[in-house]
């Protein structure tokens, strides 16, 4: 006889926060990425066009974390027209050893919200400047918020600034965070002007054309783009990635495939065959981070399955410790 525990989003938002065990958690699977023999196939992706519509299938195998997740991650981006979230999605966590089912987490998609969110927080902990105050927010969706709220656990935030294609958008969500974060939020419909004199800037769109120009640019800017998860999708303009000082990804196989290196290198700009330096080895001081002040440095996330694993294993944690779920037998 098998058990099961299920756990239902309302489960998981209950027990899972973005706080600083989802950060470490996340920052712990990084180094693991680069320091054991981590195993994770490229992501598995099926394009529903018609309906702006894809799925990811993620995965990985992390050497002594007792399970492993799968997840399934749509995003259909005309949803929120009829009413409806664009991301959703589950992950189901196996037992490394037996590879029996332990969790099915029903999260449409928290989970990854939050462990997405969390990665910023890693990459600004490592590489963005110590005092880091003010940040720009590119979107005004679920990760918009998230990110803001993720940098505050890392850095000194005191201003952001969001903009967003949807004005409107920009506008509630400046409100939404001014009152839950406590500091200077404001919309910016003016995308250089959000950007100007930011110290970190973090884009979080679908976009498929960069909205992120070199001329934006300033000395010592820290730069997080983690909506080009797809090949067609592009937040930051290539020649950026050539003027940084200091580009990381979280997984060089999949920048080189789908993140915005590989528009970089479309562009010949950055060689196909350049020595691209990971995040999880920046946080096990393989390589640098950021070496100066007035250095410029770029994260360019995509999303792993190391993420997903250590995200899914934190919640079958919490939830032995908090009794929660529903217990499944077969």
């Amino acid at each position: 006889m098998s058990r099961m525990t299920i756990l239902t989003e309302a489960d998981l938002r209950r027990i899972v926060k973005l706080d600083g065990d989802a950060v470490a958690c996340v920052e712990n699977a990084f180094r693991a990425l680069a320091t054991l023999p981590v195993l994770m196939p490229p992501i598995m992706r099926l394009d529903i066009p018609e309906h702006r519509g894809e799925v990811d299938v993620k995965t990985a195998y992390v050497p002594g974390i007792d399970g492993f997740a799968i997840k399934i991650s749509p995003g259909f981006f005309d949803n929120p027209k009829l009413g409806l979230p664009s991301v959703n999605g589950m992950m189901v966590l196996l037992s490394a050893t037996t590879g029996l089912v332990e969790a099915l987490l029903l999260d449409n998609g928290y989970l990854t919200d939050i462990r997405t969110a969390a990665a910023g927080a890693v990459a600004a902990k490592h590489l963005a400047r110590p005092d880091a105050s003010v940040a720009a927010i590119f979107g005004a969706g679920v990760q918009a918020r998230l990110q803001l709220e993720a940098l505050m656990l890392v850095r000194p935030i005191a201003e952001a600034r969001i903009w967003a294609r949807d004005p409107v958008k920009a506008e509630a969500v400046a409100g939404e965070l001014r009152e839950a974060l406590g500091i200077d939020v404001r919309a910016e419909p003016d995308p250089a002007k959000a950007a100007e004199g930011a110290d970190i800037v973090v884009t979080t769109t679908p976009s498929t054309e960069p909205i992120f120009q070199v001329g934006w640019v300033a000395s010592g800017q820290h730069i997080t783009a983690m909506g080009s998860d797809a090949e067609h999708k592009n937040e930051i303009a290539p020649a950026v990635l050539k003027l940084a000082d200091l580009y990381v990804a979280d997984a060089a196989r999949q920048t080189r495939r789908l993140g915005e290196l590989h528009h970089a290198i479309d562009a010949g700009l950055i060689a196909a065959d350049a020595d691209i330096t990971e995040l999880g080895q920046v946080i096990a001081g393989l390589r640098p981070g950021r070496r100066s002040a007035d250095q410029i440095t770029i994260a360019d996330l995509t999303g792993t399955g190391v993420q997903d694993t250590a995200i899914a294993t934190l919640a079958r944690d919490r939830a032995r410790a908090a009794n929660a779920g529903t217990i499944f037998e077969s």
